[in-house]
């Protein structure tokens, strides 16, 4: 079966190995990252843990991951996804055995926190994968990528529980959270002496200079930095949920730190990208080495409302259906889990759809499904039969996962040499969406819930108007300072 010319899913060489050994390095990286999710009741009563504990650790596992997504991005563009990636599969198995080890409940938040660094492995695999399928097959590729490794959560959902009952006792939870780790730590060294930077021949086009992403005029300057702020902004959100006035975890003091360092990080990140850029305000960069950073705002506004609302409704739907419908919980989020099963197809068909007729067309009919979709959610009650809300939830899915699939489509087509960068950036917004939209859902009703993701959709979509369609070819120089043209007309 090939789904274009040259995706033969089937086959096992060249850039469909590479594929192969991407999305199963991604698919672990989420397995680990959200393997204590469907164990957390059991965590709960072996460890103690009261309720405002439980959540605690929900929204640590996500923390992380904002500022995390955005340096791997930095780390994978200067030393390539086969050493990036290795590393942070080898790495990551240490928190996790932590976790498995743990016995008290800032033990379980700390290796938690660390854990949320695992998120960020998404972006190298993006970098990974662009480097390796030409333009008119990338939306497929990187979608393939994006929704079978994606996938590993509902994997975690699905057979943790029953190898925990396996082993069995109090401590069958720690052999399953154990034995991912493990998995992580041997795919570390089956990805770094299976795959390379680039195919033979091909240049690996680097950042100038690291630190902060490049940009190529003034206007673009002042909006990254404007653009930085939601992530700080989300931070700043998560130190407050786990102050005295949230969760209580972090003490008034510590909160205060917090506070002040996430200020401090923000002027020196502006010093960092003065310092990386300040030649913009000095001379011109040539026309032909130029991109325009509102195609990268565009994105993470997309990102945000299509990922960033996929993460927070994977976490409620399952208590959403058991309270709504009365359902016992195993139940409820089996049904839910449905929604997650929709990666498999979606996000790949998201990514086709943009290879066939186009980034910008394709992104703007599915966020307006997108926005129909929540607006359909936000009118559930319990006098819906059943089946009828769970296929409103399925068909929101398709939406949701098929947008992120065509996002991924165009991200790598706005700068080849920092591809890594600007997809942590994207990356990291959807994970800023899933603290906003988490933050909202603690204050109100689940319908205007919906209703707030269906706004922020309808943003996204006036955004849209404003993102031109990659086309012609992008500029990079190499080494020996020849030039290469890099052909990103998608069909």
């Amino acid at each position: 079966m090939s789904t274009q010319d040259g995706i033969k899913i089937w086959s096992f060489t060249g850039k469909m190995k590479v594929l192969h050994l991407s999305w199963i390095a991604f698919f672990i990286s989420f397995v680990v990252w959200f393997n204590h999710a469907p164990l957390l009741a059991v965590i709960g009563s072996s460890l103690g843990l009261t309720a405002s504990e439980i959540k605690t650790l929900l929204i640590l596992n996500v923390a992380l991951t904002i500022p995390a997504r955005v340096i791997i991005g930095m780390l994978t563009d200067k030393y390539g996804p086969r050493l990036t990636y290795s590393l942070l599969l080898g790495i990551c198995s240490i928190p996790c055995f932590m976790f498995a080890m743990a016995n008290s409940f800032e033990q379980a938040a700390i290796a938690r926190f660390l854990l949320g660094f695992i998120g960020a492995g998404f972006v190298i695999g993006i970098r990974m994968v662009s480097e390796w399928f030409p333009a008119n097959e990338l939306g497929t590729a990187e979608g393939i990528y994006g929704g079978w490794g994606n996938f590993g959560s509902a994997a975690a959902a699905m057979s943790l529980p029953g190898i925990a009952l396996f082993f069995g006792g109090d401590d069958g939870w720690r052999y399953a959270i154990g034995l991912s780790g493990l998995l992580s730590l041997v795919f570390s060294f089956i990805w770094y002496f299976n795959v390379n930077d680039t195919p033979k021949g091909s240049t690996y086009f680097k950042p100038k200079q690291t630190g902060a992403m490049e940009v190529t005029s003034k206007g673009d300057f002042f909006l990254l930095l404007i653009a930085k702020l939601p992530m700080y902004a989300a931070l700043v959100l998560l130190t407050w949920k786990l102050s005295p006035a949230g969760v209580d975890l972090l003490s008034e003091t510590g909160a205060n730190i917090a506070y002040i360092a996430l200020v401090l990080l923000y002027l020196l990140e502006i010093k960092q990208t003065y310092k990386v850029n300040h030649q913009v305000f000095k001379e011109e960069v040539p026309e032909a080495h130029r991109y325009k950073f509102r195609q990268v705002v565009v994105l993470n506004v997309l990102y945000f409302a299509t990922f960033g609302s996929e993460l927070a409704v994977i976490s409620m739907l399952p208590l959403f259906f058991a309270e709504v419908f009365s359902l016992d919980m195993i139940y409820a989020g089996m049904l839910a889990s449905l929604y997650a099963f929709m990666n498999l197809m979606s996000r790949p068909g998201g990514g086709w759809i943009s290879d066939k007729f186009g980034r910008k067309k394709t992104l703007l009919i599915l966020t307006a499904g997108l926005a129909l979709g929540y607006l359909a959610m936000s009118a559930i009650d319990n006098t819906w039969p059943l089946f009828v809300a769970v296929i409103a939830a399925m068909a929101c899915s398709f939406f949701v996962q098929a947008g992120e699939g065509a996002v991924f489509a165009a991200v790598p087509l706005i700068k080849r040499r920092l591809t890594g960068q600007i997809a942590g950036m994207t990356g990291a917004y959807g994970n800023v969406g899933a603290v906003v939209y988490l933050t909202v859902l603690s204050m109100v009703s689940y319908q205007t819930f919906f209703l707030v993701i269906a706004g922020t959709a309808v943003l996204g979509f006036t955004a849209l108007l404003f993102m031109e369609e990659p086309s012609g070819t992008i500029t990079e120089v190499r080494e020996d300072g020849t030039i290469e043209l890099i052909n990103v007309s998608g069909h």
